[in-house]
């Protein structure tokens, strides 16, 4: 039995699949898990999320280990590792499902999020402004089998090779420091 004390926090940034790579790799990152929440239809499958149709968001629920990579830091690489100016959109993966958001657990996590957000807004990071919605976390539902793991478990499909890899690649250069 551990005594760790974990939190969640669940974050949409286009592809799940994309940006669960990314947290996989973080020291003090326990889990991650794909999924959808911000829907209107309960216990949504993937085929129905990707008609655009259900209002859902595809997004990665990670838990983590607070003494370990702080919440901060959390939102700090998510600013980094996806275009959070485009409004339902990620490179070529375009709707709703695809938005940018953070969807937070409590309301520490929401002003830590929202004060991240105007100062990454205000810097020059990107000469767009900041479209990702903060939202409280209503409720979330777990993808398939199939899409947990699914860059680890599929390395020469064409779309990680081509889209997901490089984003991995520039991650792990940029923050070497915190990976596992």
């Amino acid at each position: 039995m551990s005594d760790k004390q974990l939190e969640q926090i669940t974050l949409g940034g286009g592809c799940f699949w994309c940006v669960e790579a990314v947290y996989q790799d973080l020291m003090g990152v326990e889990k991650v898990v794909s999924g959808y929440t911000a829907g209107d239809v309960p216990n949504p499958t993937y085929q129905q999320v990707c008609t655009g149709m259900t209002n859902h968001n595809e997004v990665i629920q990670v838990t983590f280990d607070p003494s370990v990579i702080s919440f901060n830091d959390l939102i700090e690489i998510f600013w980094r590792v996806h275009d959070p100016t485009t409004l339902n959109r990620q490179g070529n993966d375009v709707g709703t499902q695809y938005r940018s958001g953070i969807y937070y657990h409590n309301d520490e996590q929401r002003a830590i999020a929202e004060q991240s957000k105007a100062e990454t807004d205000a810097s020059d990071l990107w000469s767009n402004p900041i479209v990702t919605e903060i939202e409280p976390l209503d409720v979330f539902y777990p993808a398939e089998n199939y899409h947990q793991n699914y860059f680890n478990d599929n390395p020469n499909q064409p779309y990680c090779r081509v889209v997901i890899d490089p984003k991995v690649r520039k991650f792990k250069k940029a923050y070497q420091d915190k990976l596992k």
